[in-house]
């Protein structure tokens, strides 16, 4: 979208707008562990929330010793009280010709999946007349995790990935080309992911980086072919069974740092991921986030993401 989001650009959302579809363990292992530790402390994540009253929250996360948060922003009424039950990512980026950053992108509320957008302008406050949340597709209210992959392409019709994670364990990506979701693909045997968090994006493939029920880790990388056909590694076996959301941004070259969000404490932990190479991958412990994370749902915030590094960390 060449940083901006133009009328063409704007006019492509419309069409996206109107398509239908029918805590884990602090361990470091390896001789690299020390350099990952000054690796991280310049790492940083905007870790986003929908409130139980529909607002939409932005927190900067720095990892240090000890890390530390920024309150960013807070965008009221977003959605109805206690709507949504799952987000994809929210992105941002410059409008034109209108003055101001426009929002988007996907929720799951009851059995609906539906598109957001809105504008926040110069002043910071949204604008009422650009807001929207429109219903896309029903069939919805056995998903258990959403996903949204962007390419590294300024191209507003290129293919984004979108991917959903159903109760029974299927998985399922879409093709996105100009707002049509199309081309499903599916692969079971996912029942016992619990969530996960998106971890790399190349020409050939994504990972995602998920725990299990009964506390192992996991990264399944999904290659971008057809039929989908799930590469699964074990990275470790126990004791991440205690997170009900992960956020994960590129740390470095190679490398991802990870929050953990444990709904149940209302806690957050950072991790510094190495580059995954099954039960070989470093991982980490940066310590418990000085925030507390009460909120229903959280995503990951990201701006501009056809410009954006894209993640690597498989």
């Amino acid at each position: 979208m060449s940083g901006r989001l133009s009328t063409a650009g704007r006019a492509a959302f419309a069409v996206l707008l109107v398509s239908t579809i029918a805590p884990g363990a602090a361990d470091a292992s390896g001789a690299d562990a020390s350099a990952q530790t000054s690796a991280t402390a310049a790492c940083v994540m905007v870790a986003g929330s929908v409130t139980a009253g529909g607002d939409h929250t932005a927190r900067v996360i720095t990892a240090g010793s000890p890390s530390t948060v920024l309150e960013k922003s807070r965008y009221p009424n977003i959605y109805l009280d206690g709507q949504p039950r799952l987000s994809s990512l929210i992105a941002n980026e410059p409008v034109t010709p209108s003055p101001g950053r426009g929002y988007y992108g996907h929720a799951v509320i009851g059995s609906g999946l539906y598109s957001s957008f809105y504008i926040v302008k110069d002043d910071g406050e949204v604008d009422p007349s650009q807001h929207h949340n429109l219903r896309i597709g029903g069939g919805w209210s056995d998903i258990t995790f959403l996903e949204t992959s962007y390419p590294k392409d300024p191209d507003p019709w290129a293919l984004i990935n979108h991917y959903s994670l159903r109760g029974d364990g299927t998985l399922t990506r879409w093709d996105a080309k100009g707002g049509f979701w199309t081309n499903p693909r599916s692969a079971g045997g996912f029942a016992a992911v619990k969530t996960m968090a998106l971890i790399s994006q190349t020409a050939t493939y994504d990972t995602f980086l998920a725990t299990t029920r009964g506390g192992a880790l996991y990264t399944i990388r999904l290659p971008l072919t057809s039929p989908l056909k799930p590469i699964v590694k074990k990275v470790r076996t126990s004791t991440w069974q205690g997170f009900e959301a992960l956020i994960a941004e590129k740390c470095g070259q190679y490398g991802t740092l990870l929050l953990g969000i444990d709904k149940d404490t209302k806690s957050g932990y950072l991790y510094a991921v190495g580059h995954a190479n099954g039960t070989a991958t470093v991982i980490q412990g940066l310590g418990k986030v000085p925030a507390s994370f009460a909120d229903p749902v959280y995503f990951r915030h990201v701006t501009e993401p056809r410009t954006a590094p894209l993640l690597f960390g498989e």
